[in-house]
């Protein structure tokens, strides 16, 4: 018996290729972008100093008043202190106004 195989080997390359580039675009738009935004949080609560003020991610508004390894002690009125977890924590107070006042305009 004699099997007759098709010339279609180019074609499995050029599968090979259209997966690589779809792999690239997905890296380029998504993986990549959203690593680059984990870093700067990661860098931004590790640069967390007492009397910052800032944002939980529930919209949680306070001043530091001490930082522990893996908690912030949020000071929200003159006595009213919160312990949070520091990967709770959103943006700097002056960051989320400044997004607030962009989006009105």
């Amino acid at each position: 018996m004699v099997f007759l195989q098709a010339g279609g080997g180019s074609q499995g390359i050029f599968q090979l290729v259209i997966f690589g580039a779809i792999f690239l675009v997905f890296y380029l738009f998504f993986i990549r972008p959203q690593a680059q935004k984990q870093k700067a949080q990661g860098n931004f609560v590790n640069d967390l100093q007492k009397g910052d003020e800032i944002v939980t991610g529930s919209g949680i508004i306070g001043k530091i008043n001490k930082i522990d390894d893996k908690v912030i002690h949020l000071q929200i009125d003159q006595k009213t202190f919160l312990k949070i977890m520091k990967s709770s924590v959103s943006k700097e107070l002056t960051d989320a106004l400044n997004a607030k006042v962009e989006e009105k305009k």
